[in-house]
């Protein structure tokens, strides 16, 4: 495609890159257990993703009968444990991204993600999945600092410079994505199969794909 308008494609994680739902219930769900409650189903726990796991495990315990603050910490201890052994028994990525994938790479867009999830579980999901080599960069919840989470620009911005600069547009399935992107100044796109806490036109994002395989005619469409 001549004169493709972007050097750079971000994504979200969670709900974007890969279906993560299964895995991050089993590790909400052991700590309910430990903590006496009962589990809750994957389609309960899909609107918690994107602030992190202590906002999962909280919205978790919230939901299942209060959040006793002195029991999160030691529970949350717990959550990374299970999590980071169990991070992609039945994660997959979404249908049509690894061929979205090849065909931006054959553009010579470069791929990054940018996550709130902490950057050593995102990399160690992405490595288990074999997808490593794919991203030029990967930048966590965690990597900026405190407070640079999305929806700050900060990490968007990093991600462009990390990636060698140029034109860059950003991938989502929240509130968070495309504000982040809004805020450093760059178009988003809302994916409507992501972990929607809201209806996906309500994400405020430039436009909206229904399935990887309307990324780039979408992209192409936001020069």
């Amino acid at each position: 495609m001549a004169n493709f308008p972007f050097d750079i494609v971000g994504f979200d994680l969670d709900g974007t890159l890969f279906d993560t739902a299964a895995d991050l219930t089993g590790a909400v769900n052991h700590c309910l257990a430990m903590a006496g409650r009962p589990a809750l189903p994957v389609e309960a726990i899909k609107p918690m993703i994107g602030r992190g796991g202590l906002h999962i495990l909280e919205q978790g315990l919230e939901a299942t009968g209060g959040c006793d603050r002195e029991m999160l910490a030691p529970l949350f201890a717990e959550w990374l444990t299970f999590y980071e052994a169990n991070i992609a028994r039945e994660t997959r990525p979404y249908p049509g991204l690894i061929e979205a994938m090849d065909a931006l790479g054959a553009l010579g867009v470069r791929l990054a993600i940018v996550t709130n999830k902490r950057e050593r579980f995102a990399a160690k999901l992405v490595a288990e999945l074999e997808l490593t080599h794919r991203f030029a960069t990967l930048i966590g919840g965690d990597t900026m600092g405190p407070g640079n989470a999305k929806p700050s620009a900060v990490p968007i911005e990093e991600m462009i410079r990390r990636c060698g600069g140029g034109s860059a547009a950003f991938v989502g399935d929240s509130v968070f994505d495309t504000l982040a992107a809004k805020n450093a100044g760059i178009p988003s796109i809302a994916v409507s199969f992501g972990f929607l806490d809201r209806p996906v036109g309500e994400l405020g994002a430039d436009a909206v794909i229904d399935r990887y395989e309307e990324l780039i005619p979408t992209l192409a469409r936001l020069r």
